[in-house]
């Protein structure tokens, strides 16, 4: 059964690794847990999810290869009386409490679940009394009664069960699933380099055992540098107009950059670059950064991201006095090419859908001055875009 679980991973593109399929033999030979599902599940995702992305793959997998297939529960382990009849009355309606009555009420419902529960030696399929799946029970999952307690996988689609026993909630993490602050993060945290700098004052566990050893017995500390993130962000985020709609994921992409890397550096402009950006959208009239200054200050080495649509009028690309906030005495794109050469790595974030930017005209023209380098923002096109500024 292992076998087929490997495989029916690896068909949900699950990067998973002999070894890593060998480290779950050995912790089940070992029994590490019990023959509980919820602990062969965690204990499989520990030894077979090596990366945070693909927790919603797994989930799917995992839920698609045992649905149908109930926990196993030990006949002689001891369910709460006071949680089942605390939940049942949480979770009932007027309707289910009268249909509980035709049972002889709650207190003789958990009489006869115990009582099945104790008779039960084996798994069940269909039926009208024991716990299993598919029939008229008023226990088990995948079968019908007006009344009664689900116990596993989930349900058939009619819903009526007192107490939906052991329902998960599985989180997207992946692909083209609605942008959050967390998923950015597991994201962007692919982007972070580490490297031990500044002065020794951290504890090195392993050197001091190692030292101590050679040192026959005697204690000899070892310190060394703090482990910190190197990678240093330059984060240049268009704001206001088309961008408006756009406004919760670029605060989701700004919450998520700033929580993951130490050296971020943001800057606001509006449709396109010209000769000045700003850190304050309150202050973007008083208190304006020259292009030119930024990048003096900033060298290659930065990482730059672009946030924006793309999307305005082509003259403010390719015209002086085009821009429609002020006079520009050089077109946008003489900025833009300032940017793309000066620092090394550069990617575009663009919030609209891929199929959107052949028919504008200004995202065409920001395409061929940066070459492949514009991703939809969406957790693959995050992806690809780090792939680009880590290469």
């Amino acid at each position: 059964m292992l076998v087929e679980f490997f495989l029916h991973l690896r068909s949900f593109r699950l990067p998973v690794s002999t070894r890593e399929f060998l480290t779950l033999v050995e912790a089940l030979d070992r029994r590490v847990v019990s023959g509980s599902l919820d602990d062969f599940y965690a204990v499989a995702r520990a030894c077979l999810v090596k990366d945070e992305q693909f927790y919603d793959r797994f989930d799917a997998a995992f839920a698609s290869y045992f649905e149908g297939i109930d926990a196993r529960f030990d006949a002689g382990a001891k369910v709460p009386d006071e949680w089942l009849r605390r939940e049942f009355l949480r979770h009932l309606s007027d309707e289910d409490r009268r249909a509980i009555e035709s049972l002889g009420g709650i207190d003789r419902l958990l009489e006869r679940f115990r009582e099945r529960l104790a008779e039960q030696r084996e798994r069940h399929q269909g039926g009208s009394k024991w716990i299993g799946t598919g029939g008229t029970s008023p226990f088990g999952a995948h079968g019908f009664h007006p009344e009664g307690i689900r116990l596993g996988s989930q349900s058939a689609g009619h819903r009526s069960a007192v107490r939906v026993w052991d329902e998960r909630a599985f989180r997207n993490l992946d692909g083209d699933v609605e942008l959050n602050t967390r998923n950015l993060r597991i994201a962007l945290r692919r982007l972070r380099r580490f490297a031990r700098e500044g002065v020794p004052d951290e504890l090195d566990l392993d050197g001091t055992v190692s030292g101590t050893a050679k040192n026959a017995g005697w204690l000899d500390l070892q310190l060394r540098p703090e482990r910190r993130n190197r990678v240093a962000v330059l984060l240049l985020l268009d704001v206001g107009g088309s961008m408006d709609p756009h406004v919760e994921t670029c605060e989701a992409l700004f919450s998520a950059a700033r929580s993951e890397f130490r050296r971020l550096e943001t800057f606001y402009f509006h449709n396109c670059i010209y000769d000045h950006l700003w850190r304050n959208n309150h202050r973007r009239r008083t208190e304006m950064v020259s292009t030119l200054e930024l990048l003096r200050t900033y060298g290659p080495d930065w990482k730059v991201v672009v946030v924006g649509d793309a999307a305005m009028s082509p003259y403010e690309l390719t015209a002086i006095d085009g821009s429609a906030e002020y006079r520009n005495l050089e077109p946008g794109l003489a900025w833009l090419a300032r940017i793309f050469g000066h620092f090394r790595r550069v990617v575009w974030w663009n919030p609209e859908p891929e199929r959107a930017w052949m028919v504008t005209r200004s995202t065409e023209l920001i395409l061929g001055a940066l070459g492949p380098r514009m991703f939809p923002l969406t957790l693959d096109g995050i992806g690809a875009g780090i792939a680009a500024l880590r290469h």
